[in-house]
């Protein structure tokens, strides 16, 4: 199945970078080109991509915003912001916007690409580069407890699966720590998703930091 994807960034160049590169890929295609966020979701409400390329920083409406309101929108794309290294606050606001993914800028293009597969198929993504300093980001934020996530209805087991999910571990590590297959981590993983109406496995993580279940030290 081909992959749909719309690109958006204000950088004429990286768009045409990015198109270039996606032409020659099978499995992927380019729907639309957007050099701001206003246009990005005017074309992903019209051009259904299964994935948005999204740069954080445009004139006008920026990515964070687009992203809030195309993940809140009618279609099913999901957002996989590119960022640079000094866009950490940026960063958090977009994961809770409903990102489901972040790369580098200066990464390998066919990273990217491999990336834009990794959140067609409902994983989220974020990119080592990024993962650290944003861990950090969540644990300097003062949240009060009534404003922390609830997480109620889930059960033990799937508590302590969500803690290992913030940690950043795969589903093969999750499966070994608890001594169970990753068929049923996969499952659990999926129950998960469903009770806490998270859009993929980067809202988990969110869910887990934010809720306190998950301190920054591990």
């Amino acid at each position: 199945m081909t992959i749909r994807v719309l690109l958006a960034d204000d950088q004429t160049l990286v768009r045409t970078a990015l198109q270039m590169v996606i032409t020659d890929t099978e499995d992927l295609e380019v729907v639309g080109e957007a050099a701001d966020g206003a246009e990005a979701v005017r074309l992903a409400e019209t051009t259904g991509p299964d994935v948005v390329v999204m740069d954080i920083r445009m004139p006008g409406m920026d990515g964070i915003e687009a992203t809030r309101l195309i993940a809140r929108g009618p279609g099913s794309a999901r957002v996989l912001m590119l960022t640079t290294f000094d866009d950490d606050d940026y960063v958090y606001a977009a994961l809770r916007a409903g990102a489901s993914g972040f790369l580098v800028k200066d990464m390998a293009l066919e990273a990217i690409l491999e990336g834009v597969r990794v959140v067609a198929a409902g994983d989220g993504l974020i990119a080592p580069a990024v993962t650290g300093r944003l861990i950090a980001e969540f644990a300097d934020r003062p949240r009060s407890a009534p404003d922390r996530p609830a997480l109620t209805g889930i059960t033990q087991r799937e508590r302590e699966v969500l803690v290992l999910v913030g940690r950043g571990l795969t589903n093969s590590e999750i499966a070994e720590a608890l001594f169970i297959t990753v068929g049923t981590v996969k499952t659990y993983v999926s129950r998960l998703l469903t009770k806490l109406d998270a859009r993929d496995r980067v809202q988990l993580v969110i869910l887990a930091y934010e809720s306190g279940l998950v301190a920054p030290s591990g």
